[in-house]
């Protein structure tokens, strides 16, 4: 599939990336219909933002329409068509609970990375560095959207 990639500072590409796949049975595979460039891509873009790899796909901000769902999402069907926001939480931990979902205790495998810069981490994030999970962005054809019975909200037919 096709994605914009980061290339380096100042540098970004649409290449040819993996296509995602369903990897824990709370994932979804969302098809991107839309996607956005939020103001904090520029501090990608500049590198101010450490750990960014060449090749990471870029974007924290996308919708679209379900195209799988793992074993355990009961809340979304192929078909549904979502709006996925960027805080990736995944809904058990005491912050998901207080729903401080940014906060998220569990969504950023990384977490070691951001509490050493900044003295905390907050939860995984779409596109936005290894430092904050790794996860690939939603500038692309296809997204894997982990913790997906938690994190994306259906959009009514009617909009």
């Amino acid at each position: 599939m096709k994605a914009t990639c980061w290339m380096g500072k100042k540098r970004v590409e649409v290449d040819e990336v993996p296509d995602p796949k369903i990897l824990n049975p709370r994932d979804a595979i969302v098809r991107i219909t839309s996607t956005a460039i939020c103001g904090s891509d520029v501090h990608l873009y500049n590198g101010f933002i450490p750990t960014m790899k060449r090749g990471d796909v870029l974007g924290h901000e996308f919708m679209g329409e379900v195209v799988e769902v793992g074993n355990d999402v009961k809340n979304l069907s192929a078909g549904d068509r979502v709006v996925v926001p960027f805080p990736i939480a995944c809904g058990r931990c005491a912050q998901c609970e207080r729903e401080l979902y940014s906060l998220c205790e569990n969504s950023n495998p990384n977490a070691w990375m951001a509490e050493k810069l900044w003295g905390y981490s907050p939860c995984g994030i779409f596109g936005y560095s290894h430092m904050l999970g790794g996860y690939a962005g939603g500038q692309a054809e296809y997204a894997r959207v982990p913790f997906a019975d938690v994190g994306p909200l259906k959009v009514p037919d009617r909009l």
